[in-house]
Parts: structure tokens; sequence; C-alpha cells
């Protein structure tokens, strides 16, 4: 490869990575005039790693990008009830509302990531696949662009007034930036193991079900071409991975179900079973002077809430409104990228926690328990619970005084007889309320610390 670039072109902004993240980016960019252009190492359609279920806020952002058509023309069934059971409970509700969608989506990446392709690109960007970006170029402190490998193995350098890093949990921009290393992580305490499955059942197909029994938690999603995506998520298991691991741990954890082993009685799994092991949910510093990081590349939560492709097409647009009137103007595109990175922080940390609480990879407290057999007689929990899985509920509204107050009386009547594992819960669940509450004041209070503006082995102006 030769040292020097064979062509420097000139761009408003570069997208690295046309996904989920980039191509909202880019569509949203390009619609405002501004000239864009978007870079992948893959060639569309692609498949990516991704459990792929969007609740009605997730499809509501698809409608806004103008790619909800091409999105249902795959086939994907539209979900319209939510079912949940554990402990013997079992849980029913609609989704609410948003933008007038209420309903749940279940659409594999490789169709779903070629439509947003194909919207970035009806929107004016210029998307470039087959290549794969090797340098940041600076002026001093400041991105002012990238240079690539293009499909015939040129040098090519684009100088833009921002460089959005869209490019996922092992982001090049990241750790080109000095961003790699989170500020704020969490561990999983589950694995994720995932298999498609032929699905014969018509009188099921509009139900997005969730079943834990024990330390484990197993789902199933009908999605397009007749086929149903099932999950388990059974605790994290340390140690090296050996070939074959993730066929056996996942229908070792589908037999701890019975209740998702008997959804999958008459339907034929399709394909090999796929696998995301240590996983962390995290912040990264995500802007800087002349770089953004929207999805996964700046913030990622466990895959148990299935939050991730909503979060990459709402932050990636907002990022785009942002940036857009004000990418000729240096100083306000600083002001108006950290103002983007502070509302993505503030907004998610509360959702961060209920993640993390659900990827604990333990067996259901007394109180989660108590939860799930009061919602069974209370439409309005279910539904608060529903809603904030979709993002029109906080988990603050779940838990209040008094629902607290309410549960852990019916916990503690159900534990009568022995009540110490009820207030050994509740002792445990106010230490982590503590602990999240500093995270959310300290950590995560939404101004992030700087990170450091180049690393060793990057390009300069």
């Amino acid at each position: 490869m030769a040292d020097f670039p064979s062509a420097v072109e000139q761009a408003d902004t570069v997208v690295v990575g046309a996904r989920c993240a980039g191509s909202a980016t880019a569509a949203t960019l390009a619609r405002a005039g501004r000239r864009v252009v978007v870079l992948d190492s893959a060639r569309f359609p692609s498949d990516t790693l991704s459990t792929h279920l969007l609740w009605p806020a997730g499809v509501a952002e698809l409608s806004r990008l103008g790619a909800l058509e091409a999105v249902e023309e795959l086939g994907a069934p539209r979900l319209t009830r939510a079912y949940a059971a554990a402990a013997g409970y079992a849980v029913a509700s609609e989704f609410p509302q948003v933008d007038g969608i209420d309903y749940t989506l279940c659409v594999r990446r490789t169709g779903l990531d070629h439509a947003l392709v194909r919207t970035a690109r009806a929107a004016g960007a210029e998307i470039r696949e087959k290549c794969r970006v090797t340098d940041l170029v600076w002026d001093g402190g400041r991105c002012t662009g990238v240079r690539y490998t293009d499909p015939g193995g040129r040098l090519v350098e684009i100088r833009a007034a921002l460089v959005v890093g869209a490019d996922g949990r092992r982001s090049t921009v990241a750790k080109l930036a000095g961003a790699l290393t989170p500020y704020e992580s969490t561990p999983s305490g589950r694995d994720c193991y995932f298999a498609y499955w032929r699905d014969p059942s018509g009188d099921r197909r509009d139900i997005a079900a969730q079943w834990r029994a024990g330390a484990d938690l197993g789902t199933a999603f009908p999605c397009d071409d007749g086929l149903l995506l099932s999950l388990v998520q059974p605790p994290a298991e340390a140690g090296p991975r050996r070939p074959g691991d993730a066929e056996q741990r996942y229908a070792a954890a589908l037999d701890r179900i019975p209740a998702l082993r008997e959804r999958l009685r008459d339907c034929e799994k399709v394909g090999r079973v796929r696998s995301a092991t240590d996983i962390a949910s995290y912040f990264r510093r995500s802007s800087g002077p002349g770089w953004a990081l929207p999805g996964d590349s700046g913030h990622f939560k466990d895959p148990v809430t299935a939050q991730g492709i909503r979060d990459a097409l709402h932050y990636g647009r907002l990022l785009a409104e942002a940036a857009a009137p004000v990418l000729d103007d240096p100083v306000r595109l600083d002001r108006a990228v950290t103002a983007w990175e502070r509302r993505r922080v503030r907004e998610c940390r509360e959702i961060y926690h209920w993640t993390n609480r659900l990827a604990r990879g333990t067996a259901m407290s007394p109180l989660e328990i108590e939860l799930y057999r009061t919602a069974t007689g209370d439409r309005a929990l279910a539904a608060i619970t529903t809603g904030i899985f979709s993002r029109t509920r906080r988990p603050a509204e779940l838990y209040t005084p008094a629902r607290t107050a309410r549960l852990t009386a019916g916990a503690l009547w159900h534990h009568r007889d022995d009540p110490r594992p009820v207030l050994a819960d509740i002792a445990h669940e106010l230490r982590r309320a503590a602990a999240e509450f500093r995270t959310s004041r300290t950590t995560l209070r939404g101004a992030p610390p700087a990170a450091p503006s180049s690393s060793p082995g990057t390009a300069t102006a």
C-alpha cells in the first residue's frame, strides 16, 4: 500500500459504517443538502451479529427515516402482542403506540441493513462498499478526514468537517480517536446464543414472547421468511470457548426452559447457533473536535432489552439534525456534537441501569416474582413494563415508592414462613439503587471526561 493517498477528496461529512447508525446519519444529512460519503468494509446485502428486535419506538424510527416501507416488504410479521412468563405467572399485554405505530418487528439484519443502505443512497448519500478505513486525518487536535483503502487497494483520503464513526463495538474510528476504552462499563452476567427456526405456527406469529426459568432467559420472536428467532441468555460461563460449545449451551438452555422448548416443538432449526459472549454494556467518549460516535461505537447495552437498533437509528438521526446546520462553523459544530453526546447520556443512563439489572444472570428475586404475580391481574402494571422496553415509560415509573411498598408487602406475605430471602433482596436492591444513583450523578452526569484528540500512528494534515 502506498504511503501517500492516490486521491484527496472533499465532503461535508464522512460516515464510517453504513448499517443502522450510519445510514440514519447519512440519510438525514443528505436530505439536509449536505455531501455525505459513507464507507463500509462490507458489500451489501450483508449479515452481522445481532438479535434485531425493534420495539415500536424502533419501528417509528424506520418510519421517520423513510425506510419502513422497504423493511416491511421483507415480510416480517407485525408482532402486536407481548407475552412474558416466569415463576408460574404469565403476563400478556399490547404494545404502546409511538407515532401511531403499535407493533414490533423482528427483521434479519441482511435485509434490514440493505434496506437502510438503499434509503441512505436514495436520500443522496454516496455509499462506497468494500472500503476499509486505516487512519484519521488530523490538523492539530482536530479530526479533518479519513484515509481508506478502496476495493482495488488504492489509498484514498477524504477531507470533511465531521467524521462519524458508526462502525460498531470494535470501532476503528473510536480506536483512532483514542476513545475505545469506555469511561463507564458493566460486564454482563449472561452469554447470548440464538438460532433461527422454520416456524409453521400460524396463530402465534403475532406474539413476541419471553420466558424466564431459574437463571435462564429465552425468547421467541417471529421474523421474516417464515422464520422465528429464538434467543437464550444463560448465566455467563468463564473460560476458553471450544468447538461445539454454542450448540451445546444453546440446547442445554432450551432444556431448562420447557415452555420455550414447547414453543419450538413443531419448528425446524435452520442454520447454526450464533453466540455473543464476554458482553459488557458501556459508554465511551463519543465526541471530539471533528468526530462523533453514534450507535454501538459510542454506547452499547446488553441485548437482553433489545435497545441497540432503536438507539442507533434515533441518535444517528439526532446527530445529523444537530450537525447539518453548523457543519461550516467548527466552533458551533463542536458545541452541537457535544450537546448531542450529553443528551444521549442523559436519556440512556436509566435504561442502561435497567438493562444491567436484567443482565445479572441470576435467578429471579422475590421482588421480581412478586412483580410478575401482580402484573397478571394489573393491566396498568403490565403496560408500564412493556412501555419501558418501548421507551415510552421510564423504569422509575415502575418502582414508585407506593408500588415498591405494595410489592414488598406482597413478597413478605408469600414468604411469611421465612421472610429472610425477601429482606435480603430488599437490602440488595437498596445497595444497587444507591450505586446506580452515584453512577448517574458522577460518571453519567452528562459530561463525559475528555478523550485524547488523536492516537499514535494517525495521519496528520
